[in-house]
């Protein structure tokens, strides 16, 4: 007993989770060309191939929409959407696909905002939209401001990754309370984005403070991961948390 306790034991592996039980991942980058995320057609059916043995029934995916890099419109966005799904059908795959779009938060988005410029949303009218992952933004409670005043559900992208925040889930909290929901992506938690990020990911599940859980998959090797990851303990904590994605179905 005394040798188990100085020397440590190996603890008892959990058994793989079930991924089928989320239901739907609401952000990834499988249009091919458009973001950069998937580069090619092939590249896109392997990705949903991939997610449908995982168990998942649907895929909101949500291209980049910036100014300065990634100039998507509704019209391009939705465009794309059509084109996978005659590739899909094409490789029978059943899983659902629906898109809506990864909104960056600079001068266009308070813009379309304050001209009530339709944004895509998925859902009961959720929105996903993320922050410089460098530099806290001015003029968030006014973002804030306009997407609850429009009767949108915003969804903040992987709050877990803004340098901003780290070492802190107070506005996690206190956002939640405003009506923002915070979405962690999976792989946060087995230190693919470093060790201040699992960190930060690990007290967002420990304090109960996410709504949304996603992939933000770009590439298959994101895919690869998670599913080298599917026995780590926060995983299955996630089971335990009242998750929104299955609303989504």
């Amino acid at each position: 007993m005394m040798f188990g306790r100085l020397f440590g034991r190996k603890q008892p592996d959990l058994p793989q989770f079930d991924l089928s039980k989320f239901g739907v991942d609401m952000h990834s980058h499988l249009i091919p060309g458009i973001d950069d995320g998937s580069q090619s057609m092939d590249e896109t059916i392997a990705m949903l191939a991939k997610f449908e043995s995982f168990g998942y029934k649907k895929i909101v995916t949500t291209p980049h929409i910036m100014s300065d890099y990634y100039r998507n419109t509704p019209e391009i966005i939705l465009g794309g959407l059509e084109k996978v799904k005659v590739a899909m059908k094409e490789h029978n795959l059943s899983i659902e696909l629906e898109a809506a779009a990864e909104y960056y938060f600079d001068e266009t988005l308070l813009k379309k905002l304050e001209e009530k410029e339709k944004l895509l949303t998925f859902g009961d009218n959720y929105v996903l939209f993320e922050f410089s992952f460098h530099s806290e933004p001015s003029q968030i409670d006014r973002l804030y401001f306009e997407f609850l005043s429009q009767n949108y559900k915003p969804v903040l992208a992987h709050f877990e990754r803004y340098a901003f925040t780290l070492g802190s889930v107070d506005r996690a909290a206190q956002w939640r309370d405003m009506g923002i929901n915070i979405q962690m992506n999976f792989n946060s938690l087995n230190g693919h984005y470093g060790p201040e990020v699992k960190k930060q990911a690990q007290l967002l599940v420990d304090e109960k403070l996410v709504d949304f859980v996603a992939t933000d998959c770009h590439r298959m090797d994101h895919l690869m991961i998670l599913e080298l990851n599917l026995r780590s303990s926060y995983i299955h904590k996630l089971a335990d948390l009242p998750l929104k994605n299955t609303l989504l179905l």
